[in-house]
């Protein structure tokens, strides 16, 4: 049972507290109410936090759940755009969560020597998630763990990474290799992990998979109403369907044996 005032959050937030790893101090970039700052100082995760925003006005906000939780000393508001106002030192993890990924790219490319030094980088980009993961791997960047969870009719995935640099060989292969043995076009195989995450299917993950269903189901559901409207100037479209359609089914029957057509 949680105590008076202690903190619980939505299952998008707590996913991402519970891939920090315990006694790491902690920016938390774009806190907005500062809710999972305050989840991980009350849940003994973080000693330390730094709560930074942009905007004024969530972290005026952010500031008064700070000092009405008690934990000024453990809890540090910031404006800061980005990485721009964290000293060295001042963090082991970063949570980068709650906006586009194109922005989160600028963020990490911005404060590119900063991100680069953290122990581990807790990413949850709301948009262009296929772009952002072949960014952190153009950029040296190694996904350690991926999660994904559904909430109030919306799908959310996370990831941690850390730049490669700091990475042993071992940790950087994760035991996925095996999926790669025997793969004719390694290029389009690569693309499909840029997508939908390498150790997400390596896991079998249960909410990629229910992600995965929708999408085939939203994809036919169309490819119907196409044929069943069928006109020249849309065969073009159809096919493109089709291909995707194609290409989601070898996903689902090669890593969850699932087509269910």
């Amino acid at each position: 049972m949680k105590k008076s005032g202690q903190v619980v959050l939505s299952r998008r937030l707590q996913m991402l507290a519970d891939m920090v790893t315990p006694g790491n101090s902690v920016a938390d970039v774009g806190c907005d109410h500062a809710f999972l700052s305050i989840y991980l100082v009350q849940a003994g995760i973080s000693p330390h936090v730094l709560a930074m925003d942009v905007r004024k006005g969530p972290l005026s906000a952010a500031r008064k759940h700070i000092e009405s939780s008690g934990l000024n000393t453990y809890i540090e508001s910031r404006l800061s755009d980005g990485l721009e106002a964290l000293g060295e030192g001042e963090a082991e993890t970063i949570i980068c969560a709650g906006m586009g990924g194109r922005l989160m790219e600028r963020i990490l490319g911005a404060g590119e020597a900063k991100a680069r030094r953290m122990r581990e980088l807790i990413l949850q980009p709301q948009s262009e998630i296929k772009e952002f993961r072949a960014f952190l791997r153009r950029e040296g960047y190694r996904i350690l763990a991926e999660e994904g969870v559904y909430e109030e009719g919306k799908y959310y995935f996370a990831m941690k990474a850390v730049y490669a640099g700091a990475v042993s060989e071992q940790e950087m292969r994760q035991g996925v290799d095996a999926e790669k043995e025997n793969i004719r076009d390694a290029a389009q195989m690569q693309d499909i992990f840029d997508e939908y995450g390498e150790l997400m299917l390596a896991g079998r993950h249960p909410v990629l998979k229910q992600y995965l269903l929708q999408k085939q189901e939203k994809i036919m559901g169309i490819l119907e109403k196409l044929e069943a409207e069928y006109s020249p100037g849309r065969a073009g479209k159809a096919s493109e369907f089709r291909q995707e359609l194609e290409r989601l089914e070898t996903v689902l029957d090669r890593f969850y044996g699932s087509v269910c057509r």
